[in-house]
């Protein structure tokens, strides 16, 4: 029996992740709702939508990025992706003032940052990470540097702003799950749809990979092909995230290391459904307790954050990276 259930825990635990992601759903939808339920289902399905795909995006390129690097404690956010987010964002209120938030088009701005920051990830990548075996390092390290660059020029930027356009600014600067654009999701869909099915069409291939480069190559994997592949997708999708409510640095973290620790199984076919149901859970179901109970006395992605560092701190301390 016991043998019986821990075959069938990966199963478990997903068909049990699936069930508590429907229930946030619900009570999202529908919890505290007033008035013409066509109204209140159409505007909340929508914010709905927005928090599932920042879940899905964030929870499946943290995931396949750990693969590509061997190392569990490395995120996308912290290659320097929320520092580009930062800097475009303060670059574009010095330029052109503090209306250009407001006046721009959101279309405009969310194309803006999806280029800008796949761009840069795909120069970094492809500079560093494909060259040669021991590049992983230098990986890091310039993507830190690059990142403490960003910050740095974006410091100095906001040092020469008014206060109000400083102001205006720094409500931009935090992540915010209400505030996430729901006019974007055509097009953060269609973004997402297709590194989605890119990637899923590759998927056999993510167990072969996290072996590492050696293996890989010996078990007949195009392993340059399909790292390459990966970071471009992983690319849009944190692109997509961070575009849609902002930069977010150890969620992706907390959720992985979480579908882990639960599964007890490697292979991505369980983790990967588990990382993004289960940030599905915390994104929906914190949201729905913080302005059905809390009333929006604080903000999920603090709360989200904090727990995100903590399990940073966990992993390092107990020598979790590879």
């Amino acid at each position: 029996m016991r043998e019986a259930l821990a075959l069938d825990r990966p199963r478990l635990v997903l068909l049990a992740l699936g069930l508590l992601a429907l229930a946030c759903a619900a009570l999202f939808l529908t919890l505290g709702a007033r008035g013409s339920w066509s109204l209140v289902l159409s505007l909340r399905g929508r914010r709905l939508l927005a928090l599932a795909l920042v879940a899905f995006a964030v929870a499946v390129s943290t995931i396949l990025f750990q693969t590509v690097t061997e190392n569990r404690i490395l995120t996308p956010s912290i290659m320097g992706f929320d520092a580009l987010y930062v800097l475009v964002q303060t670059g574009l209120v010095f330029a052109l003032g503090q209306g250009a938030l407001v006046s721009l088009d959101p279309l405009a701005r969310f194309a803006a940052n999806v280029v800008l920051m796949t761009g840069f990830s795909l120069l970094l990548f492809r500079w560093l990470f494909l060259r040669e075996t021991e590049s992983l390092h230098r990986l890091v390290l310039v993507g830190i540097v690059l990142g403490i660059l960003f910050r740095s020029l974006s410091t100095f930027l906001q040092r020469v702003l008014d206060p109000n356009s400083f102001q205006v600014l720094q409500d931009t600067l935090f992540a915010s799950f209400s505030r996430a654009d729901t006019s974007l999701l055509g097009v953060s869909l269609a973004l997402a749809g297709a590194a989605s099915l890119v990637l899923w069409r590759i998927g056999h291939r993510f167990d072969v990979l996290a072996l590492g480069r050696s293996h890989a190559i010996s078990l007949g994997l195009d392993h340059h092909r399909t790292v390459m592949t990966v970071l471009v997708s992983v690319s849009v999708l944190v692109a997509v995230s961070t575009a849609l409510v902002g930069p977010v640095t150890f969620f992706g973290l907390l959720v992985a290391s979480l579908a882990r620790a639960l599964v007890g199984d490697a292979r991505h076919r369980f983790v990967l459904p588990a990382a993004a149901l289960l940030a599905v859970v915390v994104l929906v179901g914190g949201q729905t307790i913080l302005e059905r109970v809390f009333r929006f006395d604080t903000a999920l992605s603090i709360i989200v954050e904090f727990l995100g560092g903590l399990v940073f701190l966990v992993l390092v301390l107990r020598g979790a990276a590879r």
